[in-house]
């Protein structure tokens, strides 16, 4: 199982970004457990300086915008 974290402050961009990571996986089969993290500090912590972002087991791996559903393919495999 992957550790999914979606960097933001729970903005609507944000609740997408996690919607979609969700339904891909699903279409996947892949099990994975989406943390939100909306702690300014944590957020600046990680590096991410553009929300949302999408870390995969604490490592960034995309910033700034909504991923694509090619991007979330790329990011959970």
């Amino acid at each position: 199982m992957k550790t999914i974290q979606v960097y933001g402050s729970g903005c609507k961009n944000c609740v997408v970004t996690a919607e979609r990571i969700s339904q891909v996986a699903q279409e996947l089969g892949i099990q994975v457990k989406i943390e939100k993290v909306t702690s300014l500090e944590q957020i600046l912590e990680a590096g991410v300086m553009s929300t949302p972002g999408v870390g995969v087991d604490g490592q960034i791996r995309h910033v700034g915008s909504v991923p694509t559903t090619d991007k979330v393919r790329e990011i959970l495999c």
